[in-house]
């Protein structure tokens, strides 16, 4: 895949032009945006200069953070507080995030959005009230491990890092992570299943695949 040197700012208004343009692959009035990367990547921050963007061009959005849809520890931690396979497979409620975030946003779809499920710090459902995002306005999902779930993202963005960067740049106390990355890099594909692929391996030069 050949990468071209780009700026976080023109990659951000580039990407905001082409959702302002976009219609959802399935008539639904809501486009839906990830925006995936292991922590180290930052996609958060991503999502957020893009929200700021798509703001500013008169589009309503929500951003929603997965780590806001952990499973509860009691599942999530079944074998060990460091299992990597448990962080892949079993952390993220992947069926709360179809309910709460894709179902209210399909075709016909309610638009009430659950902004976040469970505080892993306390370890008990946040209690958050839903928000209602109009027609036309934009889901920017944010996180780890995204891809390939079958969720109707109309644009898919994967922060790509590479083993040494991301071992670089992931603190000590979450490297037990790291074979987690490995495994979806693996079976997942994340850099063909993705529509943008951005490399981020230095935060001050990224490079991405272009809009096309």
């Amino acid at each position: 895949m050949r990468l071209e040197a780009i700026t976080w700012e023109r990659l951000t208004d580039a990407l905001a032009e082409r959702l302002v343009a976009m219609a959802s692959k399935d008539g639904s009035p809501w486009l839906r945006v990830a925006v995936d990367g292991a922590p180290a990547a930052a996609p958060g921050e991503l999502a957020a200069r893009l929200a700021e963007a798509l703001r500013v061009r008169g589009r309503a959005v929500h951003k929603a953070g997965a780590f806001g849809f952990l499973r509860p520890a009691s599942l999530r931690l079944e074998y060990g507080r460091e299992d990597p396979d448990a962080f892949h497979d079993e952390w993220f409620d992947r069926q709360a995030l179809w309910r709460e975030v894709f179902q209210p946003l399909d075709p016909g779809g309610t638009g009430r959005v659950l902004p976040d499920l469970w505080d892993p710090v306390a370890d008990r459902a946040t209690r958050s009230g839903y928000v209602e995002l109009p027609p036309g306005g934009v889901l920017l999902l944010h996180g780890p491990l995204l891809l390939g779930h079958w969720f109707p993202f109309d644009l898919s963005v994967h922060l790509k890092l590479s083993p040494a960067a991301l071992a670089r740049r992931t603190p000590q106390a979450e490297r037990w992570t790291l074979p987690a990355f490995a495994r979806y890099e693996s079976e997942t594909r994340p850099e063909e299943a993705a529509d943008i692929v951005v490399r981020a391996d230095d935060p001050r030069r990224p490079a991405w695949s272009g809009a096309s």
